[in-house]
């Protein structure tokens, strides 16, 4: 299959992963807990809100970027949330979120895999 299909799907699942955490975090009262203490501004939502549109960007630009630029930015990217999740995982209380945080930064190990495997097209 093609590897810029494989990469765009794999930005999917992990932006269904988010989504479906954020869910289960509401639907189980585990955000409204974890609010509740939290003042935060608008530039601290709309840095939330540029991280979380990056992933559902992905899907897009994997697909119009050109080879050499979008195997750099899947490589990046993935790495970045890899990161950001592994270093965030020990503060999700519950055991479904770090479930979910695990699958998706499996799921940013495989794209790296496949974008560091990615020669032309």
């Amino acid at each position: 299959m093609d590897t810029k299909i494989m990469l765009s799907a794999t930005w999917v699942v992990v932006t269904l992963i988010y989504l479906y955490g954020d869910v289960l975090r509401i639907c189980s009262g585990d955000l409204a807990k974890s609010m509740a203490d939290k003042n935060l501004n608008q530039f601290v939502w709309l840095g939330i809100a540029v991280l979380m549109l990056t992933p559902i960007l992905m899907v897009f630009l994997t697909l119009i970027l050109p080879q050499s630029v979008s195997r750099w930015a899947n490589i990046i990217v993935a790495a970045f949330f890899f990161l950001f999740n592994l270093v965030g995982l020990p503060t999700y209380p519950s055991l479904y979120d770090k479930f979910l945080l695990a699958v998706s930064m499996g799921f940013n190990v495989v794209t790296i895999w496949y974008a560091w495997n990615w020669i032309g097209t």
